[in-house]
């Protein structure tokens, strides 16, 4: 098996494991900004497909949005170009168009790994290593979201999000 193809599989037992959070949440989660974090559960689980798919991109002059894509919603916290303001992030998007992003992002995993040369630059040069490391980066914010979506899950509702091989 390749590397790309192993690489490939973990992405898509990530977003796997991304889906089972965002099916399972209810409603009164989905749209709740209290707890440990001030974003809403919806909102965490949409920077986590945006980034997801964002850095499966060659570059980010390369980046081409999701059709259903709502200007700086990406954005958690604070906007970073104005240090102060926060974004306006007042439409949130439901369970089914997020598993819809989700199945984008399975789409783009199977488009992108094939091609990806692992040796090459990030392509974000805000990233200074290479695309290999940039696959790891990225599981990894992936999953650390996943995790924040899973234990609000579990300390909120006592429902869990089952590990996917």
């Amino acid at each position: 098996m390749e590397t790309w193809e192993k690489i490939a599989r973990q992405y898509h037992s990530a977003l796997e494991m991304l889906e089972s959070a965002v099916r399972t949440c209810p409603k009164a989660i989905w749209l709740d900004s209290s707890g440990d974090s001030p974003n809403r559960y919806w909102h965490i689980a949409y920077h986590a497909l945006f980034y997801t798919h964002f850095y499966l991109a060659p570059s980010d002059a390369d980046f081409v949005p999701w059709p259903s894509h709502r200007t700086e919603y990406n954005y958690l916290g604070e906007a970073r170009r104005q240090p102060g303001q926060k974004f306006k992030v007042d439409q949130p998007y439901s369970p089914p168009e997020l598993l819809d992003y989700a199945l984008f992002c399975h789409s783009e995993v199977s488009r992108q790994m094939p091609l990806i040369d692992f040796e090459a630059p990030s392509g974000f040069h805000w990233l200074p290593f290479t695309k290999f490391e940039l696959q790891l980066y990225n599981l990894r914010h992936l999953a650390h979201h996943t995790g924040q979506l899973a234990d609000r899950l579990r300390s909120q509702a006592n429902l869990g999000v089952g590990w996917v091989r």
